[in-house]
């Protein structure tokens, strides 16, 4: 049968999940920060499919599974401990699925992650503002899911731990933001006593490779609106192709790069209230399905400090 390889949900977790590129609100790869007290939570839903994926740099499809799609909902926060330092946590429920073949699609909460974002600097440059950031973040599976179920397998149940800096210019109402990350991922244990990769290994161990992150974004913001488009990429730091018509792994290489846009508009009569919605497409791939995805999501800003209501606003960046 026919093997074919799942999209790499670290991108789109970040990591994601892991796990990544959704942007949803106030988020660990955008230049908007909460103002301090401030508690912006809210549930998130995605969809992502694709028939076709690249088995190494060869584009194929995937006759015997159909369309692989995977659904994540989830919840998001971000704490505003100062108004120049953040926390930020998120935990999906990821569901799998294949329209055919006989593999049968999982299910299951997937991994935590949490991260600190610090506006390090903001200054005032010709007629615009400069703003630099650094996040860091760790993540780790939060159920004992199975990692060696590729392309149906909910995540790769590795530990990771990742550094970004992000650079943010705006001028009046437009924007351009840039940011690079790596993403260091512990190894997994597999049920199985020996595997090959390009040799054989007698280990239920998996050593796997390191990633880095590459985002760019422009467009419109200010207090009520954001519209922006987003170029995306993953590129995993070592790793192997998919051998022809082979099972993936965990440790391949898995390369992607995505074009998107991400909408958010607060509403006028409750200003504490955000409705996000965006999607993106893989543009190209190496180990990758070659997904399109759609998500949305709704926010509401907490007043934590109990002084006076709440805005819903965040902080501006110029």
């Amino acid at each position: 049968m026919k093997k074919i390889l799942r999209q790499n949900r670290l991108i789109l977790l970040l990591i994601l999940f892991l796990q990544g590129g959704y942007s949803f609100a106030q988020t660990d790869i955008d230049a908007i920060m909460m103002e301090k007290n401030a508690f912006c939570v809210g549930p998130m839903y995605s969809y992502s499919s694709w028939k076709n994926y690249w088995e190494g740099t060869l584009k194929r499809d995937n006759q015997n599974l159909g369309r692989v799609s995977t659904q994540m909902v989830g919840l998001m926060g971000n704490y505003g401990i100062t108004r120049n330092l953040n926390a930020l946590f998120s935990a999906p429920y990821v569901i799998t699925k294949a329209s055919a073949g006989t593999l049968h699609g999982l299910k299951g909460i997937q991994d935590l992650s949490l991260f600190l974002k610090l506006r390090a600097l903001q200054k005032k440059i010709g007629y615009g503002r400069l703003s630099l950031f650094g996040i860091g973040g760790v993540s780790f599976p939060l159920s004992n899911y199975v990692a060696d179920y590729l392309p149906l397998s909910i995540g790769l149940h590795s530990k990771t731990a990742s550094a970004r800096i992000m650079v943010d210019y705006q001028r009046g109402n437009l924007f351009v933001t840039g940011s690079a990350t790596y993403v260091y991922r512990d190894n997994i244990k597999i049920d199985r006593d020996a595997y090959y990769t390009t040799e054989m290994h007698y280990t239920n161990e998996v050593r796997m490779p390191d990633g880095a992150n590459y985002n760019f974004r422009a467009g419109f913001r200010n207090q009520r609106m954001i519209a922006e488009v987003i170029l995306n990429n993953w590129t995993t730091l070592g790793g192997f192709d998919i051998t022809r018509n082979n099972m993936p792994f965990p440790s391949n290489k898995m390369n992607a790069t995505t074009v998107g846009i991400n909408l958010k508009y607060v509403l006028p009569p409750l200003p504490q209230l955000s409705i996000v919605a965006g999607g993106s497409t893989t543009v190209a791939g190496r180990n990758m399905g070659q997904a399109t995805d759609v998500y949305g999501s709704f926010f509401y800003v907490f007043n934590l400090a109990g002084k006076k209501k709440s805005t819903g606003k965040t902080t501006k960046t110029n």
